[in-house]
């Protein structure tokens, strides 16, 4: 007997997996594993926004700390962005997705657990680290699962997913933090983390069998050093990272974490209330992602959706701090416009496979998607300390409280960036798609 017994001589399970082609429907559901990964990381990301007056009540800290444990999340992902990037062209998305998944659902248990500071801290961290590699891991089964011309929507089909997933860590957690409080729910997510851990290493396959068969046997494979040394020698790999950061800055500023107690303050909303309408920020970004990508597959062209989806973003965030009278409608739907143009940054991650060469295009996309996430870390923790230095010492429950108008003065910061991102759009260069 050559292989284990099978009566009924059916393939095995992996060979059966394996066989699978591009494009098929096998494709589409390993592809939404990887796609779900980065849902499941964005609830992470967004969800201290929710949390902000319990972590402050529980640990006794202000703004600018609670901006410092919400940022967290963010050093550790950036600085994996770039390795993962290369990584995933050598070791494959299969194994580093779900030990990452595995990474973050021990993080977040630790932070539900944490009874210090220090121990949030390190639960925080975890998390970082085990979210870094959903959305880089969904645009590496893309590249290898499906045709080229697809791969601008699949970026922003990501990117609604991950929203999704925004959207449910404001509106729902808050009701659900309301009901059964913080550390419950971050227990909850963990046990969730732990299963889709699982799914992914049980179902996840990094390519086609033909793909593999197809690879060219004289083709030499770059290192992991000189895939990362090639793409952060690329100028034109930076431009569109600063554009991608500064794109999603608003979102992860406002979405990610100021937009829910600025809104409580301005209109007198509760947490659920407040949290549901900056989840329409995520609802205006999970539309724009793959609209915008499918909109640039279809045109060839990345810049002139890029440069409209910057300048938008800047018309409103100007609108948002300086017309200090506005309703609570006119406020919500500025946001959601800021969720729509910021969407279209998913462009940036399409844009980097047109214009880099195929063997370094995975670190290039790393750098990018670096440089996005470390909008968040680097704008959350200035608006907290913009807002520490305007406060005039309110405190309500031992919580500080700060005004609608220091709100609006500290998210400025956010409006210098987006600017800077409009001029660096400008400047990019395209190159003709490779299908």
């Amino acid at each position: 007997m050559t292989g284990p017994y099978n009566p009924l001589n059916l393939p095995p399970l992996g060979g059966w997996f394996a066989r699978q082609q591009k494009g098929g429907v096998y494709a589409c559901v390993i592809w939404s594993l990887a796609a779900v990964a980065f849902g499941y990381a964005f609830v992470h990301r967004v969800a201290p926004s929710v949390l902000v007056s319990d972590l402050m009540r529980d640990f006794t800290i202000g703004g600018a700390m609670i901006g410092t444990l919400s940022s967290l999340y963010f050093y550790p992902y950036v600085l994996l962005q770039i390795p993962l990037g290369a990584l995933l062209e050598t070791w494959g998305t299969r194994r580093l997705l779900s030990i990452a998944l595995c990474l973050a659902a021990i993080g977040s248990v630790l932070f539900g657990l944490a009874d210090s500071l220090f121990l949030a801290y390190c639960g925080r961290i975890l998390i970082g680290m085990g979210s870094a590699v959903g959305f880089l891991g969904s645009l590496s089964l893309a590249a290898r699962w499906f045709s080229p011309s697809y791969f601008g929507f699949l970026a922003g089909l990501a990117m609604f997913i991950g929203m999704s997933g925004g959207m449910l860590a404001q509106g729902p957690l808050a009701l659900y933090v309301e009901y059964f409080g913080w550390r419950h729910s971050l227990f909850a997510l963990g046990g969730f983390g732990f299963g889709l851990a699982v799914l992914v290493f049980l179902l996840v396959r990094n390519h086609p069998i033909q793909q593999k068969n197809e690879a060219a046997p004289s083709s030499p494979r770059l290192s992991l050093r000189q895939i990362m040394t090639a793409a952060a020698k690329s100028k034109e790999v930076w431009k569109i990272a600063i554009v991608a950061a500064t794109m999603s800055g608003p979102m992860l500023a406002l979405g990610g974490l100021w937009g829910t107690p600025y809104l409580r303050v301005a209109y007198d909303l509760s947490r659920p209330q407040a949290a549901f309408l900056v989840s329409l920020l995520l609802l205006g970004w999970a539309v724009g992602a793959p609209a915008g990508g499918w909109l640039s597959d279809q045109l060839g062209r990345r810049k002139p959706i890029l440069i409209l989806g910057c300048a938008v973003i800047c018309l409103a965030l100007i609108m948002l701090i300086f017309l200090p009278a506005l309703s609570l409608a006119l406020t919500v739907s500025l946001l959601i416009l800021i969720g729509l143009a910021g969407g279209v940054m998913a462009c940036c991650f399409a844009l980097v496979r047109d214009v880099m060469p195929s063997a370094i295009a995975g670190g290039a996309t790393g750098i990018v998607n670096s440089m996005t996430v470390a909008s968040g870390a680097i704008l959350q923790p200035l608006v907290g300390l913009s807002l520490d230095y305007q406060w005039e010492g309110t405190l309500e429950n031992n919580i500080p409280i700060y005004s609608p108008y220091e709100y609006r003065m500290a998210f400025i910061l956010v409006l210098i960036s987006s600017i800077i991102g409009l001029v660096t759009a400008m400047r990019l260069v395209e190159s003709p798609r490779r299908d």
